[in-house]
C-alpha cells in the first residue's frame, strides 16, 4: 500500500514539474520575456508595479477606455462591468470598455449582450 501512495506521489510531482517554467536560450522563438520601459514605452504603455505581488508589467491605456459595450469586441481590452452589485451572470448587461490593459480588480465581463460571473483577481 505504500509503494502506492510512493507512485502516486511521484507521478503528481512530475505533473507539477511539466508546467514549470523552463529556462530558454537567447533568441529562442516563442519566448515569454518582461518587455523592457523601452519596448512598453513603444507601445504607449508605462511599467508599473501592478497586483497583490507588485510585479513591474506594462500597462497600457486603451483609446476606447469608458466607452458603452455589449461584448468583447467592442473594445480595445474587454466589455466590463466594474461597479457592484454584480449582475447575474447570464442576464442581459450593457458594460464599459475597460480602461487599461491591467487584468485586477473585480469585475464582470459582458459578452453578446449579457454578464458572466464576477471575478476578483489580485
Amino acid at each position: 500500500m505504500k509503494l502506492k501512495h510512493i507512485a502516486v506521489a511521484a507521478a503528481a510531482l512530475m505533473a507539477l514539474a511539466a508546467c514549470a517554467p523552463k529556462a530558454v536560450e537567447a533568441g529562442a522563438e516563442n519566448a515569454v520575456q518582461t518587455p523592457t520601459a523601452a519596448d512598453c514605452a513603444a507601445r504607449g504603455g508605462t511599467m508599473q508595479a501592478v497586483g497583490r505581488a507588485q510585479t513591474m508589467q506594462c500597462v497600457v491605456r486603451y483609446a476606447d477606455a469608458g466607452k458603452r459595450c455589449t461584448t468583447g469586441s467592442d473594445c480595445a481590452g474587454d466589455c466590463r462591468i466594474e461597479s457592484t452589485p454584480f449582475p447575474e451572470a447570464g442576464a442581459a448587461a450593457v458594460g464599459q470598455c475597460q480602461a487599461d490593459s491591467r487584468p485586477f480588480g473585480c469585475h464582470a465581463s459582458v459578452e453578446d449582450g449579457k454578464a458572466t460571473p464576477a471575478i476578483c483577481i489580485d
